[in-house]
């Protein structure tokens, strides 16, 4: 349940076969439990479950429960919309403050049709995604909840939208509209089929990537065209060779899913770090296949963000073979630079300087004198990167205001520099970074510019 912004709306490269199958019902199911290799079995499958259950537990990976309820179901994670924040709910079964007392046909109401026993859900559960979900696979989710340690507690804060919003009712008209939100395909393969299953329903691409109509449903004529995401914009992934991933071959689609990163061209942050982080790193590699088999016959649609094609000629060499990899000539090197820059404060190149000054001093000592970075200490290497090759700057100014969380808990977070830097520095090292790392010949990012995408 990936966080969204309307309320209307990793590094092993695979799983091992034996631990995630499908039966004639198309139900995953877990067998070789103690063989499963550490780095990419489900946490929250146990030898001592029932197979029902522990097929719940891949179906709740896949449909990404932990990223709005926590990896222990207490919720409370804010869920940013812009008439206010929505919290998720304890989903433990504990009588008093999660699910304990839902029979399976309340759950099943809940993730089809948005309706609790006692009140009707907002659209930030993505129920009209969940709609299409198999009575199976919600079966075998429901088996699995009962076996999660209740959480004997309410979130510290719940939902309190302003009047008319807060009446919940009024979801019910809405949904009528807008559920469910997409509709199965004819002519698809097996594969694809399953894909698409996946793509729609259980992982809702659709909710952060999909704009939205004037209802604030998907606008299923722009599907998986990318939409604004609060801070963030859940980018195309239609198979577009401009603006989407249609250069993107299945294998790098698996590999980016899985890892998080394909180099020299995209790495997850944000709410999609959070999808890699919870979910989709540990799909099958089958089911990971058929995502990708499906993204690549999706409908294709062109916007006007699109990437330019990298230069490769133009990305920077790295400053030595070894300062990649090694802390102390980096540092060194780092000192060195800082102290050149210092010295040539008058010269005409001061704005070149300047802008140079501010990368090494806000980014340098992370993501390297060079943009290549410390692989071994997991600072992602920035060089290539399609966010910062982008007609619009607007995913790399936020990156830089409001700072980012890889997929992988071993990668360190970045921090946001919006308190720290001037709107005219963060556009100062815009321009670097997109010319000196991303191989563009021009870029003219102003401070007015950083103000109206912050803003």
């Amino acid at each position: 349940m990936k966080p969204i912004s309307i309320m209307l709306s990793a590094l092993a490269l695979s799983m091992a076969s034996s631990a995630v199958m499908a039966d004639s019902s198309g139900l995953p199911h877990v067998t070789n439990l103690l063989n499963i290799s550490p780095a990419t079995s489900l946490p929250n499958i146990s030898p001592m479950n029932s197979d029902l259950a522990n097929r719940g537990a891949y179906i709740a990976r896949t449909a990404d429960c932990m990223a709005c309820h926590r990896e222990d179901y207490s919720g409370g994670v804010a869920i940013e919309t812009p008439i206010g924040n929505i919290y998720s709910t304890n989903i433990t079964p504990s009588q008093r403050y999660g699910i304990g007392n839902y029979t399976e046909n309340d759950f099943r109401k809940a993730l089809q049709k948005g309706r609790a026993p006692t009140h009707q859900l907002y659209p930030a559960m993505p129920y009209p995604s969940y709609h299409g979900m198999a009575d199976a696979e919600i079966s075998a989710l429901f088996a699995y909840f009962q076996t999660v340690p209740p959480v004997e507690e309410a979130p510290e804060k719940i939902t309190k939208l302003p009047f008319p919003l807060n009446i919940r009712t009024l979801m019910l008209a809405w949904n009528v509209i807008n559920v469910p939100s997409t509709e199965n395909r004819a002519g698809l393969t097996q594969t694809q089929q399953r894909g698409e299953y996946l793509v729609n329903n259980l992982e809702h691409c659709g909710t952060c990537h999909t704009p939205r109509n004037l209802t604030q449903g998907l606008d299923k004529k722009k599907y998986l065209s990318g939409a604004p995401l609060g801070k963030w914009y859940a980018p195309n992934i239609t198979p577009d060779n401009d603006s989407g991933i249609g250069r993107w071959s299945e294998n790098d689609i698996v590999t980016y899913l899985r890892t998080g990163m394909l180099d020299k061209r995209a790495y997850a942050g944000g709410p999609m770090a959070e999808a890699v982080a919870h979910s989709t790193r540990y799909l099958s590699d089958e089911d990971l296949s058929a995502v990708a088999a499906y993204l690549k016959v999706v409908p294709i649609l062109k916007t006007d963000d699109y990437v330019i094609p990298v230069d490769t000629s133009r990305l920077p060499n790295p400053v030595s073979s070894s300062i990649t990899y090694n802390l102390i000539e980096q540092k060194d090197y780092l000192a060195k630079a800082k102290a050149t820059i210092n010295s040539n404060a008058g010269a005409n190149n001061n704005a070149s300087n300047s802008s140079k000054a501010l990368y090494l001093s806000a980014c340098g000592s992370c993501h390297g004198v060079d943009g290549y970075a410390q692989p071994d200490a997991r600072y992602a290497s920035i060089v290539g990167l399609s966010s910062i090759r982008r007609v619009k700057p607007d995913a790399l100014i936020n990156v830089i205001a409001y700072g980012a969380k890889g997929a992988l808990n071993t990668a360190p977070k970045m921090p946001g520099f919006e308190k720290e830097l001037s709107h005219a520095q963060i556009a100062s090292i815009t321009n670097y970074v997109r010319i000196n790392f991303g191989g563009l010949q021009t870029s003219d990012v102003s401070a007015a510019d950083v103000k109206r995408i912050l803003k």
